[in-house]
């Protein structure tokens, strides 16, 4: 692959409309549109200021492909963005004061900037497949995942999401279980997205949360109640789209009472609610999740992890007691407290026995 570097005027460069970290929402939109996307984000008058008082870095080539004599942009559009404004202000739609307030301190409006030609689109894509999600330069999530379900419609549409996965992991150096777990969640999200975000109040493709998909996928029962089978060779074959609408209003909808954060404390939570019906049932009836949480019945998992818990920490205790040179002043009393509590415990295991032995169990 040969890969040319080039000094190309500004005229010349073109905004790539397809790029991946624009939202679906700016998809095909035109130069002074996206321009006014990015300008949303102050880092961009940020950018403004840096090139204009420092000049273009040189090392910061852009990796562009020829196009009816025109260069695309497929990396590195925000710094063409950049540029464009500090010779045209009139592209910006918004924030026009500030934009102008840069200008007027920058010295620098670099007619050219230096650029990777490569021979093709598809050539940049597997470069910044590496360069992005494996690489040093990481996206956010929801732009890798774009990325990598372009990679799928684009190179291996034929295949199953197992053998795709497969495939795209050995294209970019990363492991076939992310990939699939990335390619299963975007399923997921354009079913969101085609369903307006079921008009949640302020959820739309740039303030949504694509780990939230990604890592309730690594949780059995979050996983089964969306319907996803993750190791089958259709994982998404058997979606469940009320589900999915559930799942989105819990995490996003501020308006529920039994709204929930998706940090990976909140989801092992729902996990948990979701196993067991009676709790499913009181958390989709509105009440908090620790409440949901409460009416699991768990208690034979719990009470055999705390004893566990208890001993290794006991033994712990025991394996430093000979070395200790004092102890604390109220040892006698919180190793009572622990006597009385495993009193409690053998109690209640002995009722437990002679109601069985009665009931005839």
């Amino acid at each position: 692959m040969k890969i040319e570097p080039k000094r190309i005027k500004i005229e010349d460069l073109i905004l790539d409309k397809e790029n991946p970290r624009l939202p679906k929402s700016m998809s095909n939109k035109s130069e002074v549109e996206i321009i006014s996307y990015f300008l949303s984000d102050a880092s961009l008058l940020e950018l403004m200021l840096a090139i204009g008082i420092n000049n273009f870095f040189e090392g910061e080539q852009l990796l562009v492909v020829e196009e009816n004599g025109k260069y695309i942009v497929i990396e590195g559009n925000r710094r063409l963005s950049a540029v464009k404004l500090l010779h045209n202000p009139e592209l910006a739609k918004i924030l026009k004061g500030k934009v102008q307030q840069v200008i007027a301190e920058s010295k620098y409006f670099p007619p050219e900037i230096p650029c990777l030609v490569f021979p093709s689109k598809d050539d940049i894509l597997k470069y910044l497949g590496y360069r992005h999600i494996t690489g040093i330069k990481p996206w956010k999530l929801l732009e890798k995942a774009r990325y990598i379900n372009k990679l799928k419609a684009d190179y291996f549409n034929e295949l199953d999401i197992q053998s795709a996965s497969r495939e795209i992991a050995k294209m970019i150096g990363s492991r076939m279980d992310y990939v699939r777990r990335i390619l299963v969640g975007f399923e997921i999200y354009t079913v969101i997205d085609n369903n307006d975000f079921y008009k949640i109040k302020g959820l739309n493709d740039v303030e949504f949360h694509f780990n939230y998909i990604a890592d309730s996928l690594s949780k059995t029962h979050i996983s089964e109640f969306l319907g996803v089978s993750i190791d089958e060779e259709n994982p998404i074959e058997h979606l469940n789209f009320q589900n999915i609408k559930e799942w989105t209003n819990w995490l996003f909808n501020k308006e529920l009472p039994n709204k929930i954060i998706g940090d990976s404390e909140h989801l092992n939570k729902l996990n948990n609610v979701l196993k067991f019906e009676q709790a499913l049932n009181a958390f989709r009836q509105g009440i908090q999740i620790d409440k949901a949480l409460e009416l699991t019945d768990n208690y034979n998992e719990r009470i055999e992890s705390s004893i566990k818990q208890a001993i290794s920490y006991l033994e712990d205790a025991d394996s430093v007691s000979h070395k200790v040179t004092f102890f604390y002043s109220n040892v006698l009393d919180d190793l009572k407290d622990i006597n009385k509590l495993l009193q409690k415990i053998k109690l209640a295991k002995d009722n437990f026995e002679s109601q069985t032995f009665e009931n005839g169990i």
